[in-house]
């Protein structure tokens, strides 16, 4: 998981990050609310923790800055030294999903994050394998299109687990180059895209199978992919 992190002490930022590495996610760090609002318009993350009292914007104003633009969905994780319980209703009415009070406790850090992606990533933290009619072997790394072994590279499959898990959600270029190559060296732009056309060909993406839905890799341009599931022709027919 991609973790975006607003907070203008060091201190706390460098104990998060840990934490966050320690749970096997990734995390990016922000010291103004200014700066996590320019990054949202071209990257995507998987959950945020904000703090609220920061130079310029104010976490509350970020948070609602966010939820009223439409296109933030993650879980918000507030972390604040405020603890009023006014402090709190603010934050949740504001679009926050979670609110805990520093000093930071490591072990309920760990919960939080935990049980917010739980919710908001089921088909990740679950590991769903069956997409119908796709079916994903994570020993084997193939793909099964109606029970036939599909053969896929390495991070071919990789990068096919991650987006059906994803499925419905835009990705970020970088977010997707993080979770299938890693975050150590920089991966070029173009490898990106010649592995999601491979797979559009490989596993026949957009094409109807007779599964009631048809599912779709779509490019969204200066900004990353996105998996898309389609009503199939005839529920087109049916509607129409």
């Amino acid at each position: 998981m991609r973790i975006a992190v607003l907070d203008d002490d060091p201190i706390f930022l460098r104990l998060v990050e840990a934490t966050i590495h320690q749970m096997g996610h990734a995390s990016i760090s922000f010291e103004t609310g200014e700066d996590l609002l320019r990054a949202m318009r071209r990257e995507s993350f998987d959950l945020l923790i904000v703090d609220w009292l920061l130079p310029g914007l104010s976490g509350i104003e970020v948070v609602r800055a966010l939820r009223e633009a439409g296109g933030c969905k993650q879980p918000i994780l507030f972390a604040s030294q405020r603890h009023e319980e006014q402090d709190i209703v603010a934050a949740f009415h504001a679009g926050a999903d979670d609110f805990m009070v520093k000093p930071l406790r490591v072990q309920e850090l760990m919960a939080r994050v935990t049980a917010l992606m739980r919710r908001a990533y089921p088909d990740v933290t679950a590991m769903r394998l069956d997409f119908e009619p796709y079916r994903l072997d994570p020993v084997a790394r193939t793909v099964y299109l109606h029970n036939q072994p599909i053969e896929l590279k390495h991070r071919e499959y990789e990068l096919a687990e991650f987006l059906f898990q994803n499925c419905g959600r835009l990705l970020s270029r970088n977010h997707l180059t993080e979770a299938v190559w890693g975050n150590i060296t920089p991966t070029p732009s173009r490898t990106l895209d010649t592995h999601a056309s491979r797979l559009r060909t490989k596993l026949q993406l957009s094409q109807f199978h007779g599964a009631g839905q048809i599912y779709q890799l779509s490019a969204i341009y200066g900004l990353g992919y996105r998996m898309e599931i389609l009503p199939a022709p005839e529920q087109l027919t049916a509607t129409s």
